[in-house]
């Protein structure tokens, strides 16, 4: 698989990622240890370099099987895990207090069986602490060799400026596909001008995209998606628009309308690495595939053109998660 750098730290990374918490957290009841150690070692196999975990996912089970599954390739793989949210969970509110940071990275390190996290991550920005005090934190543990580099989540442009020139951010992790665009307007030009490279997650639109979703589909009870305004069924109906028109060119290239999705997020530039998510290992096969799919300028500008003449319709996170966006 082709690698991708994020950033100007030399962060090298496959060219797609695993976001590895569907793997046990929101998206209904997940797998067994055991079948999730398997399929992240298939990843690995298979040329996937990236994993991105976080304390939260779970709460810390997720770090745990991450850690297992991977310790056998630990030098080969580049993991990342974030700090920020109030005793791991994100309903209780944020916190990133250099205390806090540091306890979190020490718990993560164990959890990870490693003595250094690859890309620390701060979940959400917490209002309640400077950035700059954030950034520094994050600076000393760099310094230390606990840390290699350093990453904002969901992040406006005036935090990642000041986040930035405290110690420079290797990536920004935020939403971002053909269901959710927002990126486009001040942060992709911003990152782009700051030399930090971009991780979508998210990238087939919380399983929108990839076409097996529609408004009679039945979501397990513990699905977070269930609260998701985009998912209600109304919403689907009318979002089903923007998947119908790209299923035809999908069909017309002879590869899934997810393949199609993650193959225009890996076009727009060449320092975008999407971490799509699976618990299965066919899906893991078709998201790796994206990697081969190269689209023309025709077909990208026709993606475009659909794109933009879709509204969709539909919060992507209920009113008491859209608060912890830094905009």
């Amino acid at each position: 698989m082709q690698k991708r750098k994020l950033g100007n730290g030399g962060l090298e990374v496959s060219a797609l990622g695993f976001g590895c918490m569907g793997i046990n957290h929101s998206y209904g009841k997940g797998i067994e240890k055991k079948d999730a150690i398997i399929l992240l070692r298939t990843a690995v196999e298979r040329g996937i370099t990236f994993f991105d975990t976080a304390e939260a996912y779970g709460p810390y089970t997720n770090e745990e099987i991450v850690g297992e599954g991977l310790q056998p390739y630990r030098k080969d793989v580049v993991i990342a895990t974030k700090f920020g949210c109030k005793n791991a969970i994100p309903t209780d509110g944020l916190d990133s207090r250099p205390e806090t940071i540091r306890a979190v990275v020490e718990a993560s390190l164990k959890r990870l069986r490693t003595d250094y996290i690859d890309l620390l991550y701060q979940h959400r920005v917490d209002p309640n602490v400077p950035i700059e005090d954030v950034a520094g934190t994050v600076k000393d543990l760099i310094q230390e060799g606990k840390v290699k580099h350093f990453g904002l989540s969901e992040a406006g442009v005036k935090t990642i400026r000041k986040a930035h020139s405290i110690q420079p951010v290797a990536a920004l992790q935020s939403e971002y596909s053909l269901f959710w665009r927002e990126p486009e307007d001040e942060i992709i030009p911003t990152l782009e001008e700051l030399g930090i490279g971009f991780v979508p997650f998210s990238p087939l639109g919380k399983g929108f995209l990839t076409g097996t979703i529609n408004a009679s589909t039945k979501l397990e009870d513990i699905d977070r998606r269930n609260i998701i305004p985009r998912f209600s069924e109304e919403n689907i109906k009318a979002n089903m628009l923007l998947v119908d028109a790209l299923s035809e060119i999908a069909q017309q290239r002879n590869i899934t309308t997810g393949q199609l999705a993650l193959a225009w997020l890996l076009a727009q530039k060449p320092w975008i690495a999407p971490i799509p998510g699976t618990t299965k290992l066919h899906r893991l096969e078709e998201n790796i595939g994206s990697t081969n799919v190269v689209l023309t300028a025709d077909e990208l500008a026709k993606i475009k053109t659909i794109a933009d003449g879709i509204t969709l319709v539909g919060d992507r996170y209920p009113a008491a998660y859209q608060q912890q966006i830094n905009r």
